[in-house]
């Protein structure tokens, strides 16, 4: 099990709403923002969003595809996010961090290496903005395997049928 619902289960018994602030992995740089991870949880947070730079960031506006494009300028890539959130875990085994980003990077990584690779590094959910869950039968059970949650988003445009499938 991730850490996600253990802390979202211990923020509803505190009748409290979760405060998680969303990282650009790498902007300005990879030393920042493990630094800013840190201060964000000092600060209260109670789960860390980490974005994964992407080159065609469509589903994003304007600020965070700029911070996406800052971090590919300093040659970001999916396997350093990982990194980074291993380098999190050395000090921190406790805040849940969620990765947010794209699914080509994690194709091209692969699957199955991916779901080792992020389990490894310590992240405890997925949501890739662009995976509907119609097309993530062959992603998803290895993530469960990895004890990684995938998030699937719902839109203000979202049916209740299809919010209703989302959340199962």
């Amino acid at each position: 099990m991730s850490r996600i619902t253990p802390r979202l289960a211990a923020l509803k018994a505190q009748r409290r709403t979760a405060l998680i602030p969303y990282l650009t992995a790498g902007d300005p740089d990879l030393g920042t923002t493990l630094a800013l991870m840190h201060t964000a949880v000092a600060a209260g947070a109670d789960i860390l969003e980490i974005g994964v730079p992407f080159s065609d960031p469509c589903a994003d506006g304007p600020v965070i595809q700029a911070a996406s494009e800052r971090a590919l300028c300093q040659g970001v890539r999916l396997v350093d996010v990982l990194a980074l959130v291993s380098q999190f875990r050395a000090s921190d085994d406790e805040t849940p961090v969620v990765l947010m980003g794209y699914l080509n990077p994690v194709e091209i990584f692969g699957y199955g290496r991916f779901a080792d690779a992020a389990a490894s590094a310590g992240v405890d959910g997925l949501i890739l903005v662009d995976l509907p869950p119609e097309e993530a039968a062959q992603f998803e059970p290895l993530l469960a395997q990895a004890g990684i949650d995938l998030i699937y988003l719902v839109a203000p445009t979202t049916t209740p049928e299809r919010a209703r499938m989302i959340a199962r």
